[in-house]
């Protein structure tokens, strides 16, 4: 299968020696998100364009390869196609009649050829003649120019070629690594979900920064947030989980600070905080989700006053958004049913939180604050690999059970995102004993999970085995003792222990 890519037009406009930069970038990613489905993948093309190469047959791995390369920053879209040796325009004819005959009968079509390259004839020699010699072989309902029902697609490119089998949207942006990092502040909601995204899409290796007030519950429900989107659109990089633990500090506020200045003295104890692991990380710039006058704290003068707390650059992809658009973009990239699961908590309630801070009355709140407090939230904080979130859970608890097949009487629970179960469908080893299986995405399992019969077991399941173990350490914690994973990609049988 060959994959025609086309670039993100702002690269396109870059100068010679950066836009061949952004590209050798490209490559390296595409390769990287790649190899896991084709090992001997090809990616291949220097200027205005990128062909992949893939030996995989399958109709499911092909449609990963799909999915993977529509969110992968830097690409405007792309095509699956066939490539043959420039021929003459009988043998054009004959090869658009082989690609398309079959869904032209009874429609009405058009011809559209692109070309790069110096050749005799022009783009609409070629149309005009395809077009013709299709309404004769075909019993087409003629030529409509504009929206037709099938567009016969083809690019003539030098000597080659392709012939249009189906178009596909990319991510669009800049390729990941071509940018320096952030610091995105993700609580898991809507609006840090996706200024995050925002920041992928353009290229900006995103590290994540957590300030846990709620416990460990809500420390899982960030942690699956920054996991998905690691996974679907930033995996080709290496990139950081950070956990402040921040009970201490809200505890000190309620405690030290007048009612109406809490709700931005705590967004500035955030930004001072998030300071420290930027420039831990060299880190240059912090992201948030806020929206200008969305909630009291995100007031222009408030939002002045806080950025005053924080000495890297601030960044809010979202200032101007409003909140339907936020979340209609969030359901765009997925993240929306993880951001609605939430578990809310409420840290810090003013009764009537101020909308205009002033600066030497905030230092006034704040000159009451220990400072050693906050100090201590910083030096505890954790910093991990995305990878190994799962960490944090289960370390005292049993530990975590995987096994590669299914044992008479278990339950498997298909914890994987709802589009994912339609791009590839669980496929249990032949030696399974038919099992019940459950769908329920993970971002339920926390609530779903009560309410089942604690006198079976069950086992979890995701591709990668990552949000599968992720659940079953925190299910453990939370005392359930009937769980373990499921990991089809075990060569054997035979249940072993994942060490924590």
């Amino acid at each position: 299968m060959l994959y025609l890519l086309k670039l993100f037009p702002e690269i396109t406009i870059k100068s010679r020696p950066v836009r061949r930069r952004f590209i050798r970038q490209l490559r390296k990613n595409l390769r990287s998100v790649l190899s896991e489905f084709d090992e001997g993948i090809q990616v291949s093309g220097e200027w205005d364009c990128l062909e992949i190469e893939t030996s995989a047959t399958s109709v499911e791995t092909q449609g990963k390869i799909v999915e993977r390369l529509r969110c992968t920053p830097g690409i405007a879209q792309f095509s699956q196609v066939n490539r043959h040796p420039l021929p003459d325009f009988d043998r054009i004819l004959e090869l658009a009649r082989d690609a398309y005959g079959e869904r032209l009968p009874g429609q009405t079509f058009a011809v559209r050829c692109r070309r790069t390259g110096k050749h005799p004839f022009k783009s609409v020699d070629v149309e005009r003649f395809v077009g013709a010699g299709l309404i004769q072989a075909c019993a087409t309902a003629g030529v409509r120019l504009k929206n037709p029902d099938v567009t016969v697609a083809m690019e003539i490119r030098d000597d080659y070629l392709y012939l249009i089998r189906e178009q596909h949207p990319g991510l669009g942006g800049f390729p990941l690594g071509c940018q320096d990092s952030v610091l995105s502040l993700i609580s898991g909601g809507f609006d840090s979900s996706v200024s995050s995204y925002l920041c992928i899409r353009r290229g900006l290796q995103t590290h994540y920064c957590f300030f846990n007030l709620g416990g460990k519950a809500h420390e899982l429900a960030v942690k699956e947030v920054a996991l998905f989107l690691w996974m679907k659109y930033h995996s080709s990089h290496r990139v950081k989980f950070v956990s402040v633990p921040f009970e201490g500090v809200v505890a000190e506020i309620l405690q030290s600070v007048q009612d109406s200045q809490m709700g931005v003295i705590l967004k500035r104890m955030m930004m001072r905080a998030a300071s420290e692991v930027a420039r831990h990380l060299h880190i240059d710039a912090l992201v948030t989700g806020e929206s200008v006058a969305q909630v009291s704290s995100q007031t222009l003068p408030n939002l002045a006053i806080i950025d005053q707390a924080a000495d890297r650059l601030v960044l809010r992809p979202l200032s101007t958004t409003d909140k339907q658009g936020i979340i209609d973009l969030a359901r765009e990239i997925g993240s929306e049913e993880f951001s609605r699961n939430i578990p809310e908590y409420c840290a810090v309630i003013s009764r009537n939180p101020t909308t205009k801070g002033r600066l030497h009355r905030i230092e006034a709140e704040e000159a009451r604050f220990d400072d050693s407090v906050l100090e201590e939230a910083v030096a505890n904080a954790r910093y991990q690999l995305i990878t190994e979130v799962v960490d944090d859970f289960g370390q005292h608890s049993a530990e975590v059970t995987v096994v590669g097949s299914v044992a008479p009487g278990s339950v498997v629970i298909d914890i994987r995102h709802p589009d994912e179960l339609e791009l590839s469908p669980l496929r249990l080893p032949a030696d399974s004993s038919a099992p019940e299986v459950l769908n329920i995405p993970f971002y339920q399992l926390r609530s779903d999970f009560q309410q089942l019969d604690r006198g079976k077991r069950y086992l979890l399941y995701c591709d990668k085995g990552m949000m599968s173990r992720l659940h079953a350490a925190h299910l453990g914690d939370e005392g359930f003792e009937n769980i373990a994973v499921l990991d089809l990609r075990q060569a054997a049988a035979k249940p072993h222990v994942a060490k924590k």
